[in-house]
């Protein structure tokens, strides 16, 4: 029986990409200066959910420290590289460990579609 080779994703420079806020999310700060970002629950399961049993039309994420300080500078200019040392200079010590942490957020906000990569070319 001979097995298949897994077909591998292509390495992905995750310092390299452009992340792009979803223009269709909105967001503002609390009162204590933290992100509060609000996506819209659509579709029609949603709607029923919202008309039968009272769901909210909008579900708050609440971001944390990082998450507050880096949404604002998300602008489809900067990599996440540039991003990166922008929270180590305001945070040093306290993001490490900076890189795998940094990705693995951008890798969430991707995957929740709060963000897309405006370089990327592996889709």
């Amino acid at each position: 029986m001979r097995m298949r080779k897994k077909k591998q994703a292509p390495d992905i420079n995750y310092l390299d990409l452009i992340p792009e806020r979803m223009e269709s999310l909105r967001w503002h700060r609390d009162f204590r200066e933290r992100v509060i970002l609000e996506v819209e629950n659509t579709g029609l399961f949603n709607r029923i959910a919202q008309k039968v049993f009272g769901k909210p039309r909008f579900t708050k994420v609440h971001l944390d420290e990082f998450g507050s300080f880096l949404w604002p500078l998300i602008d489809g200019e900067k990599t996440v590289e540039t991003l990166a040392q922008l929270v180590k200079n305001d945070f040093g010590e306290k993001a490490e460990p900076l890189y795998p942490r940094i990705v693995k957020y951008f890798q969430m906000l991707e995957n929740c579609h709060f963000i897309a990569f405006i370089n990327r070319t592996d889709h």
